[in-house]
C-alpha cells in the first residue's frame, strides 16, 4: 500500500509539463503504478494525483453509494469521473498539467507537491505556503477527534 508524504516544491514549464518529485516516483515505482489519475479536488483549490489503483478503489467506494438509477446520484458520479484524467509520465518522470487544471488551480508556474496518504496534492505555491487551519484550530481538533483514543491506546 502506498503512503506519499513530503512537501516538496517544484516549476511547471511553459508548457505546463512538471516533474514529480524522486521520492514520489520511487514509490510509484516499486508499487508498479505506471499510471496515475488527475482531478481537481472536490473541496480545496489543488490538484490531486490518485495511482491508478487507488483511483478505482475510491470511483468503486463512490459507486457503490450511489445508486445508478437516481438522477441526482448518476449527476454526482459523473460530474467526478468526467473532472479526471490519465496522466503517464514521460520517461523522465514528468506529467504536462492541461492549462484548464492550472487555471482551475490558480497554478502560475511554482507548485508544492504533498503526500496526503495514498494520493499526491499540487498546490500553487503560494496557496501552500499559508497554514491550511489556524494553529489554535487545528490542536482543538486533534484533540477533540484523538484525545480520547489516545489514553485508550496507551493502555494496550
Amino acid at each position: 500500500m502506498i503512503r506519499f508524504l513530503g512537501n516538496i516544491e517544484a516549476k511547471t514549464d511553459a508548457k505546463g509539463r512538471v516533474f514529480i518529485p524522486a521520492c514520489f516516483r520511487k514509490q510509484l515505482q516499486a508499487a508498479s503504478e505506471e499510471k496515475l489519475v488527475l482531478r481537481k479536488d472536490v473541496f480545496q483549490d489543488c490538484l490531486v494525483l490518485y495511482p491508478e489503483s487507488v483511483w478505482f478503489k475510491t470511483q468503486n467506494q463512490l459507486r457503490r453509494r450511489l445508486n445508478k438509477w437516481n438522477a441526482k446520484h448518476q449527476e454526482i458520479f459523473r460530474q467526478f469521473v468526467s473532472d479526471a484524467e490519465i496522466m503517464i509520465p514521460d520517461t523522465s518522470g514528468r506529467i504536462l498539467l492541461p492549462k484548464r487544471y492550472l487555471q482551475l488551480a490558480g497554478i502560475q508556474s511554482d507548485v508544492r507537491f504533498i503526500g496526503i496518504d495514498d494520493t499526491i496534492e499540487i498546490w500553487a505555491k503560494e496557496r501552500a505556503e499559508q497554514p491550511f487551519m489556524d494553529p489554535k484550530e487545528f490542536s482543538e481538533a486533534l484533540q477533540d477527534i484523538l484525545g480520547d483514543e489516545w489514553e485508550d491506546d496507551k493502555e494496550e
